[in-house]
Order: structure tokens, then sequence, then C-alpha cells
């Protein structure tokens, strides 16, 4: 009966659309990244990168090498949109992308784990058999149809996505509005609706309709009586969130998206006239794989894991707006704004002078707006100091004074001061006790 439902062929005219609109975004990604200075701030001028812990080993190309690095990566989105050598084109892009997403994390954005996450399932998907390079010179590949499982993963990975971003938001910061204002606050000098942005109102606007938004945009697309609405909604959502906090191709992403919710009917009037639709049905050709287990095994895996890495925050001791620990690949977006001061002391073995190191000699504007609130980029800083005094023939030890303060509140220290962080260890799966206690609730 699964195989049935999950195997009968449905149209994919969706997915041809998406793909073309896909690469497009992929592209403006990647040049984006190069003609707005980006590459060179983040990759070029800094002496070094600050790696996902565990992934030191990629590191920059040398000199413009990034740049160059970049363009190629826009080339294989344009392969993407035009379905040229789509899987390797989309293989290629994918490896490229998470190469230089774990290579750097000062601008870690959860857009751009999520970027990282759909390049990766849009690899095994068939969107380039129809509109595409690969299907006019191939016409034996050429399809209108697909099964059904990929609208069900596709759905069920962005409910994921939607769902824990509102769930996020359920915390009192967000909810008294005081979290949103901040930010406005930020946002003050925009033209035209800075000063609207202060109004008292906007707050809670921002605040429940954010949050009411993601928990409910899914259901409402999927539901034909309210998916014009949810998508007039979704327009200005995304938009506003692209005009105000300037966060690349992810609202646009998240636009084109809601083709997976509209009749073929619609989708084919306005981007494939000429293409014959397949007309879902119960009587509709069913095609089982081999090798169905494994296909739904995985996809059922895949779904788990992202179901369950939003929750490990849970498992930590103390608060995820204070420490950081499983923050990231969570779908926390805009939900704390941090600030902090840190200042990092070197002493060597056997002598009693203080070495306060000057960090604007070692990081660039935007690490050092980094370092002072995230935790694992301090201890980092600190091996990294370590190391280089080693090399020197010198053993040291290497203290933090940290200093951070969560949505406005007073500075409060951070980093235990007594604990050597040259010695100290990171742990991934449990709590770092030299991050000191919040008083968060």
């Amino acid at each position: 009966m699964l195989n049935n439902w999950l195997f009968r062929q449905i149209d994919n005219s969706a997915l041809i659309v998406f793909r073309v609109f896909f690469g497009l975004l992929i592209s403006i990604e990647a040049f984006g990244a190069i003609f707005s200075g980006w590459i060179r701030r983040t990759f070029i001028e800094p002496q070094f990168t600050f790696n996902f812990i565990g992934f030191e080993f990629l590191q920059p190309l040398p000199g413009d090498g990034m740049l160059w690095y970049y363009g190629v990566m826009g080339l294989f989105g344009i392969f993407v949109m035009f379905g040229f050598k789509y899987r390797l084109s989309m293989a290629a892009y994918t490896l490229m992308w998470a190469s230089v997403y774990l290579m750097q994390k000062s601008s870690y954005n959860n857009h751009y784990y999520l970027l990282m996450l759909l390049c990766g399932i849009m690899v095994f998907l068939p969107a380039h058999r129809w509109l595409s390079v690969d299907a006019w010179r191939k016409p034996e590949i050429k399809r209108i149809s697909m099964p059904r499982w990929v609208w069900v993963f596709i759905v069920l990975q962005l409910w994921i996505v939607y769902t824990y971003a509102s769930v996020a938001k359920m915390y009192p910061d967000w909810l008294d509005g005081s979290l949103p204002a901040l930010l406005m606050r930020g946002k003050r000098d925009y033209w035209l609706v800075g000063e609207f942005l202060q109004e008292s109102w906007i707050r809670y606007a921002i605040a429940y309709f954010g949050l009411v938004f993601d928990l409910l945009i899914i259901p409402f697309l999927l539901w034909r009586r309210t998916r014009l609405t949810a998508f007039i909604l979704a327009i200005f959502f995304h938009l506003f969130n692209s005009f105000i906090f300037h966060i690349g191709i992810f609202p646009y992403l998240s636009l084109a998206f809601c083709l997976f919710f509209f009749p073929t009917e619609s989708i084919n009037r306005f981007f494939l006239r000429k293409k014959k639709p397949h007309y879902d049905h119960a009587t509709s050709e069913i095609i089982v794989p081999k090798h169905r287990k494994l296909l739904i095994g995985t996809i059922a895996v895949w779904l788990l894991i992202q179901a369950g890495l939003p929750l490990r925050h849970w498992f930590f001791q103390d608060n995820v707006l204070w420490t950081e620990e499983g923050h990231r690949l969570s779908w926390r977006m805009m939900l704390r704004a941090k600030s902090g001061r840190s200042t990092f002391k070197v002493v060597e073995k056997g002598r009693k002078d203080t070495i306060f190191i000057n960090k604007a000699k070692y990081l660039s504007r935007k690490q050092l707006r980094a370092i002072n609130s995230k935790p694992d980029m301090m201890w980092q800083f600190a091996q990294r100091l370590e190391k280089e005094y080693a090399e020197k023939g010198k053993e040291v030890e290497v203290y933090i004074d940290s200093k951070v303060s969560v949505n406005g509140r007073p500075l409060k220290r951070f980093i235990d001061p007594k604990v050597d962080m040259a010695k100290a260890e990171w742990h991934h799966l449990r709590h770092n006790d030299w991050i000191l206690p919040s008083d968060l609730d």
C-alpha cells in the first residue's frame, strides 16, 4: 500500500520549473558573493578562517583562488538551470558549497546550511527530465511525471524547517516583542521605513506574524482554500525579510518552493505552455524500483536526523542562547542579539609576564565581531595562539577575559578566566564547562 502511494507517478512540472529557478538562484549566490566583495572579506583578507571544528583540512585557495572557485560554482549553477549534465553539475556545486560552508563560520547563516541540504537533495531528484539540455540530447530520458515520493520528501523537509523556526520563537524575549524591537532598532536609518519600524506595535506584529507564519504556512499551502492567501502572505513575508535583513537568495528560494503546492494546470499555464500535463489519479502508473526499501529507508533516516538535530540543545547544560551549544543546524533564525568583549592573555610558563593579544592583528572585522560571543571560535583562537608560540619554542598558557550580553541584557562574564584555554578541550556532544553559567531562564 505504501509502495503504491509513494511510487505512483504524478506530474513533474513543479520540479522542472523549480530546477530552473534553483539553478538561477545558486548561480546568483555564487556570482553575487564575488561582485559584492564577500569573498574578499571572508576568504582573502583574513589571515585564517574559523572552520567547523574537525574540518580544518578545508582551507581557502591562495591569492585570488577563491574568486575563481566561486566563478566555477556559478557556472555549475547555470548548468543546473539549463539542465546540462545535470547530476554532475548539481553534485559539483553541492561538494563545492559544502566545502566553503564548512571552511568558515564567521558568516554562519542557517540559510547557508539549508542551501547545502537542498543541493544534496537535488542531486538525486529527476529534475532534468524536461526542459533541459540533457533531455534534448537524450530524448529517451524525457518524462512528464515523477514518483510521488519526490514531492513528499520536499514538502516534509520544508515542514521541518518552518516548524522548528516557529517553535524556536516561543520564548520570552520573542513573545514579549523585546527582541524584535532590538532588531528593528538597528534599522532606524533605513530609507523611508526606518522610523516606521520603531513604532511600538511593529515589534508585536513582527513577533507574532513571524511565529504564526512559520507554523502554518505549509498546512495553508497544502489546503486548496487557503493556498492563494498563504502565497500572498508568503510574498509579503519573504520580500520584507529580503529588504530589511538582506539575507541573500533565501527569500526567493522560499517563494520558488511554493511551486510544489500549486496544481499542474497553473504551473503549465505560466511556465510550461507546451508541456503535456500528467493527470494525477488513482489509476496513474506505478513504477516501483528494485531498491525501494533502501530508498525509503534512506529518506526516513534523513528526515529523522533533520527532525532530531534541532532538539539536541535540550540535552546540553544551560541555555542555548548563552552557550551556543546546539545553535547551529537547528533553524534558530534571527532569535537573539548578542554582543560582547574579550581579552586574550598569553602567559609563558616559567615567566610572570603577561602578553595581552591585539586581536586586530590576527582577525578581520567580521571575525572580531563574531569571536566576542562564540565560545567555539574563542577556543579555536586560543588553540591557534598556543600553536604559534609553540612554533617559536615557547610553552604558553592562554586565558580569556570575556563578557557577553544576550538580547540587550547587562554584560556578564562568559568564559572562566582561570581555565587555560590552550589545554582545554572542545566537546561536540556535551557541555563545555569552561563556559560559565548564565542567568537566562
